[in-house]
């Protein structure tokens, strides 16, 4: 299939993995996913500049197709990252929480890619403003950090396609290739996947982690910590607490200093699903098992040319 995604990255499917912290920041993950004609993302938000350059380097001896990272402009160390980033010649630059004009034209003049994440109509037109290549719509079902608002990705990719014309990649509540061909029938150019590709066995996170995942149903995921930068998550002991700590008006230093006592890497890497920070969204519940990328891959284009063949025979 291609459209305006495949054609600006030079990828087979409009499917893109999205960059999850711990879970693809190793090579394996997103290696597979591109091998496989998807775009992978190497996280690099946790990664110390070090292991950021040798698992780099990893991922490119892993692949000879497109492949992407995910940086987050806000991080500390970010400039150095952005450094090694333009040093390896990284082919597409994902990034978000953050302004991209600075960072633009040297990655730019040496041809590669930007494309940047946003959740509200007003980011979207900030960063095609700025000249970034295309984006990433993410909507309240996503994993992570979703629209504080709570507009849904069909409303929010919809209402940036009305205004925006670069590319859009749509993000958030998509499991599976009838996902995948609904945002591209809503106009979205890809669809970009976290927890489905989070349910693989070469994301690197704890065995915990990934039960506790793939047991949630659509419902068992919320938005916490609304106070500070809310992450959607699973409805665990740490969340109780963040909403217990609301409907009690703490003060916010009290609040802030709860929300941040808890990880993503606590439940990532040591396996506490009751108090770390669980991110996943709630796309979670239409996921039955773990196995390879390259399998989820196969089925997810199988998937999305069934939809499309739907499509096809309702119009004639």
């Amino acid at each position: 299939m291609r459209t305006r995604i495949t054609d600006l990255l030079g990828i087979e499917h409009p499917i893109v993995q999205a960059g999850m912290s711990w879970a693809s920041s190793s090579a394996a993950l997103p290696a597979a996913v591109s091998n496989a004609g998807g775009l992978g993302v190497l996280a690099a938000g946790p990664l110390r500049q070090d292991d950021f350059v040798r698992v780099l380097a990893e991922l490119a001896a892993g692949t000879d197709k497109p492949y992407a990272v995910n940086i987050p402009l806000y991080r500390q160390g970010a400039a150095e990252i952005l450094d090694a980033m333009h040093n390896g010649r990284v082919p597409v630059v994902i990034a978000s929480q953050g302004s991209p004009k600075a960072h633009l034209p040297r990655f730019h003049d040496m041809g590669a890619k930007w494309i940047h994440v946003v959740a509200s109509l007003e980011h979207a037109r900030k960063a095609a403003a700025a000249g970034v290549d295309a984006l990433v719509v993410v909507g309240a079902e996503a994993g992570g950090h979703p629209p504080a608002s709570e507009v849904t990705t069909l409303v929010t990719v919809r209402r940036v396609l009305q205004e925006v014309s670069i590319p859009v990649i749509a993000s958030g509540g998509v499991a599976d290739g009838w996902g995948i061909a609904a945002m591209l029938a809503l106009g979205a150019d890809a669809a970009q996947l976290g927890t489905r590709f989070l349910l693989t066995e070469e994301a690197t996170v704890h065995a915990n982690y990934k039960a506790a995942v793939l047991a949630a149903d659509v419902h068992d995921t919320a938005l916490v910590g609304r106070r500070d930068l809310p992450i959607r998550g699973l409805r665990n002991a740490f969340a109780q607490a963040i909403f217990d700590a609301e409907r009690d008006r703490v003060d916010q230093d009290e609040y802030l200093a709860l929300f941040k006592k808890s990880t993503l890497k606590q439940a990532a890497l040591d396996g506490d699903v009751e108090w770390g920070k669980v991110e996943l969204g709630q796309s979670a519940g239409l996921v039955s098992r773990i196995e390879p990328a390259a399998a989820v891959m196969e089925r997810l284009v199988r998937e999305l040319a069934q939809a499309t063949e739907r499509l096809h025979a309702m119009a004639r």
